[in-house]
């Protein structure tokens, strides 16, 4: 299934919304009714004394006890007890795309919600306010019950919200920006509270965040690719669509594509091996392979984002007991993609690698260093770049292998999606600083050759922005500028050719 790019839902539309504040649409008529249905089958549940999960019963293992006579008392209650999160805020754009998530969840009909209720919290988000939301201590079961809570205390007005001031995010008491925003705090029920904080959308969130992030990093080592085939004088045959139409695989063919379009000048060297290392030869089949499960986990978190994942859900006049909230989909799709992005980031340290080494960056000195011996060269950033990747292979370690029960044995099989999600997020980061050393060693060979020189592009704003290495200096400044400078163009790259999802 292809999503385009500006359908309402999809992960591109999603947190281009976040990122750059569209209002969220008032609600549809059809909407209002729905919204309205499904809240007179809970009321029609109470009226008729049968019990109903976080409204009559308490919550999680309390569901055995009642629940206090006051809505408004079990709602403080509920989000007051897990108000447990820790650890750094996620970003505002990311806490924007969770208020959007569970505004998205609540709007389709099935959560009991009011189109009232609805409404005040949909004026929030489009005023701009902004939860701030501790990115630690959920088991992301029976949905991301603290940060979700967090996020819930601080529309309340008794938790911290961010404020923009140009470009620059700052964290205040969110009672002051609610006064400064002219808006009351949202007073909780039961119904309410337990349909906001039940639900997947944070761990959700920072994985629709990866997913984009892996996408660039992939594009970008298509290009990083290139470069190296082209320096180097190796085979461009590896690259020729016949490979990817004879296998089949749609990643594949686009990958080579992208290698193909930068691969302007190269010829196959006559010092160059017939076949080339399985870093640069098999590049397409690595990132191909690494495109086809991206698209496959975006019709995942599609779903997701565009679901209901609260509960009790009210389904064609029945209030169901069940657990949307669990989010296992969005667990196994974020271990996925740290599977994924360590196969990027370890090919990238492979390409490093041949750079270094004689035998295969054409007899050049060790480390491209002009003066072997006096001088290092790449050997420090080589060095870091082997850590790197050994600290991503650490963090992307499936967190939904890392299942514990808790809540007095009811959450006894939970997916740690966010722990995962998080992660992930973490090893990105080192990912790019590996892209980073890779396009660093790139722009010292070509210092070193005759061959890509461009009056202009990636390349010559590499150079222009890294001198080559003449004498050895501290090159950590340089991997994090050649870091930037890959990724904003690779990010270009995906925009140009059609969005996050557009680009089979």
């Amino acid at each position: 299934m292809h999503h385009e790019q500006n359908e309402p839902g999809t992960l591109a539309a999603l947190l281009h919304s976040a990122r750059f504040g569209a209002s969220i649409d008032p609600l549809s008529r059809d909407e209002t009714e729905r919204m309205a249905a499904s809240q007179a089958v809970l009321d029609k549940t109470l009226m008729d004394g049968r019990p109903v999960y976080g409204v009559t019963r308490g919550f999680g293992p309390l569901v055995a006890f009642e629940a206090s006579d006051s809505a408004e008392q079990q709602g403080a209650g509920l989000i007051s007890h897990l108000g447990t999160g820790q650890g750094e805020p996620l970003g505002p754009e990311t806490s924007r795309l969770v208020f959007r998530l569970r505004l998205q969840s609540m709007r389709r009909g099935y959560s009991a919600i009011s189109p009232e209720c609805w409404d005040v919290l949909a004026r929030l988000w489009n005023s701009g306010f902004t939860p701030v939301i501790p990115r630690d201590g959920t088991v992301s079961a029976s949905g991301d019950l603290q940060p979700l809570a967090h996020a819930a205390l601080a529309l309340a007005g008794r938790g911290e919200a961010w404020v923009r001031e140009g470009d620059a995010w700052s964290v205040r008491p969110s009672a002051e920006v609610l006064r400064e925003l002219g808006l009351a705090p949202v007073d909780w029920n039961a119904r309410q509270a337990l349909a906001f904080v039940n639900g997947t959308s944070v761990g959700l969130a920072v994985t629709m965040v990866n997913h984009a992030e892996v996408l660039h990093l992939t594009r970008a080592l298509a290009s990083l690719t290139a470069r190296a085939v082209v320096l180097l004088g190796a085979n461009p045959e590896a690259y020729h669509a016949g490979l990817g139409h004879a296998r089949g695989q749609v990643g594949q063919l686009t990958a080579a594509r992208w290698i193909r379009s930068e691969l302007a000048g190269a010829e196959h060297g006559p010092d160059r091996p017939l076949q080339e290392p399985y870093s640069l030869r098999c590049a397409p089949q690595v990132l191909g392979a690494v495109l086809d499960q991206l698209w496959a986990l975006e019709d995942i978190l599609v779903r997701e984002a565009t679901g209901t994942t609260d509960n009790p859900v009210c389904y064609e006049g029945e209030l169901l007991h069940g657990g949307n909230f669990h989010a296992m989909p969005v667990g196994l799709a974020s271990d996925q993609l740290g599977l994924c992005l360590q196969q990027v980031a370890y090919l990238a340290d492979r390409q490093l690698a041949l750079l270094c080494t004689p035998a295969t960056n054409g007899e050049r000195a060790p480390m491209l260093t002009p003066n072997p011996g006096v001088f290092s060269g790449l050997a420090g950033v080589q060095l870091s770049a082997t850590s790197f990747v050994s600290r991503i292979r650490q963090l992307v370690y499936p967190a939904s292998l890392t299942t514990l029960p808790t809540n007095g044995g009811n959450q006894d099989h939970v997916p740690m999606a966010l722990n995962g999600a998080n992660a992930v997020g973490d090893a990105l980061d080192l990912a790019w600083l590996v892209a980073g050393s890779l396009a660093a060693g790139l722009n010292q060979l070509a210092s070193l050759t005759e061959r890509g020189s461009e009056p202009g592009g990636l390349w010559a704003t590499l150079a222009d922005r890294i001198p080559p290495l003449d004498e050895d200096r501290p090159m950590a400044p340089d991997v994090r500028a050649a870091r930037a400078i890959v990724r904003e163009h690779a990010q270009d790259t995906v925009r140009a050719d059609g969005g996050d999802d557009g680009l089979r």
